[in-house]
């Protein structure tokens, strides 16, 4: 394991989630520890979906305001996957091969991109192994 770890958009959302004080525990420390070791990352698609289920699916929104705080504070210093063709043509290739969706397959070819070793989701298939990449689900034991 060489320590990297890519964190799937529902693990950012779980740190806004009052109805769920063990996710919310467990996604905090995961992105606390993404800051802090250098190791975590996301990609531009996290970002982008994070955006998308703050404005308008949260109980109370976040504004724009707290989007632009949020983006300058976490997900900025962990954006670190921009797409490239062969990008989609990986994510292309995993969809076709395992049967993910092709936006599931885009945050594994993210996490590939990235040299990850674990990709951090709830929405994947809990210790499928894609190349060199191990899909862990943190909430499984989180109330």
């Amino acid at each position: 394991m060489n320590g990297k770890f890519f964190l799937d958009t529902n693990v950012i959302v779980y740190c806004f989630d009052q109805e769920s004080p063990g996710k919310r525990k467990t996604a905090f420390e995961l992105v606390e520890r993404a800051l802090s070791s250098g190791h975590g990352m996301i990609s531009y698609q996290v970002v982008q979906e994070f955006f998308n289920v703050a404005t308008r699916k949260f109980a109370k929104p976040l504004s724009f305001a707290d989007c632009r705080t949020y983006l300058n504070r976490v997900l900025s210093p962990l954006c670190m996957i921009f797409p490239s063709i062969a990008f989609y043509d990986r994510g292309i290739d995993i969809a076709e091969r395992h049967g993910y969706s092709i936006y599931d397959s885009l945050i594994v070819s993210a996490a590939v991109d990235g040299g990850c070793s674990t990709l951090f989701s709830e929405d994947l298939q809990h210790g499928h192994t894609i190349w060199n990449l191990t899909i862990v689900n943190p909430f499984t034991d989180s109330a």
